[in-house]
């Protein structure tokens, strides 16, 4: 990782060294990060230092945000604290909130490698067996990393996360419930987490609960089996913010649609708001009462999108550098152009990327994300292939594999042609020209047609857009 070089010169003037080499740390920490996550994260830090500059504590006001805390920049901070004392420091991470806070201690030497910062669970003594009342982010089971400031924002999800941010300013008004849909892995739970984040730091006392659509299908299983109806609807109906992901899962269970239908109702009466996700629109849904449809599309529904070439280039060195690592663009440019599924999938390509990095005392390249990533690369190359679109787009939309290379051109062939056409432009490294060979040698005229045209449909139509999400899922195994 390639470092501007960077001074800290304290006097014997300062009345607090520390907190000048807190300060110094901070403002160069202010050129690398987005002020919305150095204000987030680091600014409501506050330092205490050895007088020798040995040894720096940083507090956090909770648990929670020492964790992420630790996990997310504290590698940073030591190499930072080491290059502007020109010698190791001992970085502690403490809880406020404790007489005998748990710490935990990282020495800038272990990450100057970029190594991983491996800090073990902390003890707490003074921390008894069971508290006497769950911290809020237990209550809402919300992850507290997961915010607006955490999300990177593209045309993918723009019009999604402008809508969950409106929401998460003023519940109950306008957009509710807001449904929003996708595939898997695209960021509709990071999405929901970050309204009820951004709610509770707006009104620390409202009643805020997320859950997932099994989750709820087990409590109304076990309100019928315990007779417990009353506490059951107590819990969900006196909500302020109900964030529940997944509801397809609602599918073929009757028992428990009527108890949402009837929460559903309760928490509008009452000008509580509902966030929903789902892997597909509404009507889409199947085995679901109609009139919970209805509901389910009564207020916003919006889309999230596979994310688009420079989101995900931007997901991916934001992520290495949440993890203490330069990813170099060209590099990040090459695992986007073949990683292009969901976000979930580019994640887990750059932890490969990065562990082999570190295994292999290698720097990030071209050359070394080829290397971790041959299994992925291998198995994508040899799944989808012209063929294999042409394959599965005959079978979703059941006309014969022949048809996609005849003359015949009726709509219910045609159409089908077109969006394996697209699929294979967009999922494939072939050229139109080789497109059209392998449909039957049409021109590449005809290709660039059909990518325009299903491309362009696909933002106006949500059927087809849904459709084409299940076939890129299905390709791509």
């Amino acid at each position: 990782m390639h470092e501007e070089p960077i001074t800290f010169l304290s006097s014997q003037d300062d009345a607090d060294p520390g907190q000048s080499l807190w300060q110094a740390c901070t403002e160069q920490l202010a050129r690398e990060m987005p002020e919305q996550l150095l204000n987030t994260w680091i600014k409501p830090l506050s330092a205490q230092a050895a007088p020798d500059l040995s040894r720096l504590t940083l507090t956090v006001p909770n648990r929670f945000k020492l964790n992420w805390v630790r996990s997310q920049y504290a590698g940073r901070i030591a190499q930072l604290l080491e290059q502007l004392c020109g010698q190791p420091v001992v970085l502690e991470l403490a809880v406020t909130q404790r007489e005998n806070p748990a710490r935990t201690h990282i020495r800038s030497e272990s990450v100057a490698s970029a190594s991983p910062v491996n800090v073990g669970r902390m003890a707490d003594p003074a921390a008894p067996a069971e508290p006497q009342a769950q911290p809020q982010e237990q209550r809402s089971r919300l992850n507290p990393a997961l915010t607006f400031e955490t999300l990177v924002e593209g045309t993918a999800n723009r019009m999604a996360r402008s809508a969950a941010m409106h929401v998460a300013g003023s519940p109950g008004q306008m957009y509710n419930p807001l449904f929003i849909y996708g595939g898997v892995g695209l960021g509709k739970t990071h999405l929901v987490h970050a309204v009820g984040n951004q709610l509770l730091a707006d009104r620390p006392d409202a009643k805020v609960l997320y859950i997932h659509a099994e989750q709820f299908v087990s409590d109304v299983v076990k309100s019928y089996q315990r007779r417990t109806f009353d506490e059951f609807k107590a819990r969900y109906h006196s909500l302020d913010l109900l964030l529940i992901d997944d509801v397809q899962f609602f599918a073929n269970k009757d028992r428990t649609q009527e108890e949402f239908f009837n929460a559903f109702e309760a928490l509008l009466a009452k000008k509580s708001h509902l966030v929903m996700t789902s892997d597909t629109y509404p009507k889409g849904l199947a085995n679901i009462h109609e009139r919970l449809v209805s509901r389910f599309d009564s207020g916003l529904t919006v889309a999230i999108e596979p994310p688009e070439l420079e989101m995900r280039v931007a997901i991916l060195i934001n992520k290495a550098r949440a993890e203490g690592a330069e990813m170099p663009e060209e590099v990040a440019f090459f695992v986007a152009k073949n990683v292009r599924s969901n976000v979930r999938e580019l994640e887990g390509a750059l932890r490969k990327i990065l562990a082999y990095s570190r295994f292999n005392l290698k720097p990030v390249s071209i050359q070394l994300a080829r290397e971790a990533l041959r299994d992925l690369l291998s198995i994508q190359n040899r799944q989808i292939s012209v063929e294999n679109i042409q394959k599965t787009v005959a079978d979703y939309y059941k006309i014969k594999v022949a048809d996609m290379y005849s003359k015949k051109r009726p709509a219910s062939i045609a159409r089908p042609r077109q969006i394996a056409m697209y699929l294979a432009k967009e999922l494939t490294q072939k050229s139109l020209p080789e497109i059209g060979e392998l449909f039957g040698g049409r021109d590449h005229t005809t290709v660039l047609h059909a990518v325009r045209k299903i491309g362009g449909e696909r933002q106006q139509l949500t059927e087809l857009n849904q459709q084409l999400h299940v076939l890129e899922q299905t390709l791509k195994g």
